[in-house]
C-alpha cells in the first residue's frame, strides 16, 4: 500500500506553483524523498549568479597553469601516471556532463515532471544533443588547443544500443555533435571515451585514464565529480573517507585537479546511504 507526501513549494523556499508530489512505498521505508527533490540545487544551476562566477573561476584558474605546465616536463596530474612520461605530448582530461555541458534541464524535468532518475529518459536527452556548455568550458579548451594540448573526454555516458538505430554505441556521436553545437574545436571520435565502449570500461574511469597515460603526458583534471581524479572513491567507502583523500591531494587542487560545483547528483550522494537525512547535523 503506497502513500502521497505532499511538499509544497513554500515550503521548499522557492516560487513553482503548486506542490510536489512524492509517491513512496510503504514496502520500501528506506527510500528516501531527497531522491526526487532536487529543486533549490537545480535551481541554483540555471538561475545563480554565483554559478555562473564559480565555474569562470574555476576554468580561468585552469588556464593560468597552463603554461607552468607546459613548460615543466615532470609535471604531470594523473596517479596512473608514475614514470616515462616526461617525452610526452600534453593533454588535458575533461569530464563530459555537469563539466563541459550542463544537464540541469534534465534534473528540472524530473522535478516538474516528479520522477526520479530514470536511464531511458537520460538516453532521450543524450539524444536530443542540446545541452548548453558549462561558462568557461568552451573558452578554456580551445585556448588549451591553440597552444598544442589534446583534450580528451572521459565520460560516463553510456554506450547502449537502440532499436532506431543500427550504431552500437549512437550516443558518442551524439555527444560529439553535442561538444561541436557549443563550440568545442576539434572534437574527434579518438578522444571521446564512454563507458562500456569497450568491455572494461566501466564507471570507474580508471583503466581509461590508464590508457591515456601510454601516451599523453596528463597535465590536467577537470570534473565535478571525486571520481574524476581518484579511483574507488564511488563506493565502499564513507563521506568522511573522502574528505580525507581530499585532503592527502591538496597540492592539486586548483593547480592541476579543477573541480566545478554539483549538488544535484553524484559520487557524494551515491555513498549516503538512505535515509540520508541522518547525516544533516544541526546546531
Amino acid at each position: 500500500m503506497g502513500y502521497s507526501v505532499r511538499l509544497c513549494s513554500v515550503l521548499l523556499a522557492v516560487s513553482l506553483s503548486g506542490c510536489v508530489v512524492v509517491h513512496k512505498e510503504s514496502t520500501s521505508p528506506s527510500r528516501d524523498t531527497s531522491e526526487f527533490i532536487n529543486v533549490n540545487s537545480t535551481l541554483w544551476m540555471q538561475t545563480s549568479a554565483e554559478y555562473k562566477a564559480n565555474a569562470l573561476q574555476t576554468y580561468k584558474a585552469a588556464e593560468l597553469q597552463l603554461d607552468n605546465a607546459l613548460k615543466d616536463k615532470s609535471w604531470t596530474s594523473a596517479i596512473e601516471q608514475q614514470s616515462n612520461y616526461t617525452h610526452l605530448p600534453p593533454a588535458i582530461i575533461l569530464d563530459v556532463d555537469e563539466t563541459v555541458l550542463d544537464n540541469s534541464q534534465f534534473q528540472a524535468d524530473m522535478i516538474l515532471n516528479n520522477y526520479s532518475y530514470d536511464p531511458k529518459k537520460w538516453d532521450q536527452w543524450v539524444a536530443k544533443q542540446t545541452a548548453p556548455e558549462i561558462p568557461g568550458a568552451v573558452a578554456f579548451i580551445n585556448r588549451a588547443r591553440q597552444m598544442g594540448v589534446e583534450i580528451i573526454y572521459i565520460t560516463n555516458r553510456e554506450c547502449k544500443p537502440r532499436s532506431s538505430s543500427a550504431d552500437s554505441c549512437p550516443q558518442k556521436q551524439e555527444t560529439m555533435n553535442n561538444l561541436k553545437s557549443v563550440g568545442v574545436q576539434g572534437v574527434d571520435s579518438e578522444h571521446v571515451l564512454l563507458k562500456k565502449q569497450k568491455a572494461n570500461w566501466s564507471s570507474e574511469k580508471q583503466s581509461r585514464r590508464e590508457l591515456i597515460a601510454e601516451s599523453y603526458r596528463i597535465i590536467m583534471l577537470v570534473g565535478d565529480d571525486l571520481g574524476d581524479f581518484l579511483p574507488n572513491v564511488k563506493k565502499g567507502i564513507t563521506a568522511t573517507a573522502r574528505k580525507e583523500l581530499v585532503d592527502e591531494y591538496q597540492d592539486n587542487w586548483g593547480v592541476k585537479w579543477f573541480i566545478l560545483g554539483n549538488p544535484t547528483y553524484g559520487s557524494w550522494s551515491q555513498v549516503l546511504d538512505a535515509p540520508k537525512s541522518k547525516f544533516l547535523r544541526g546546531f
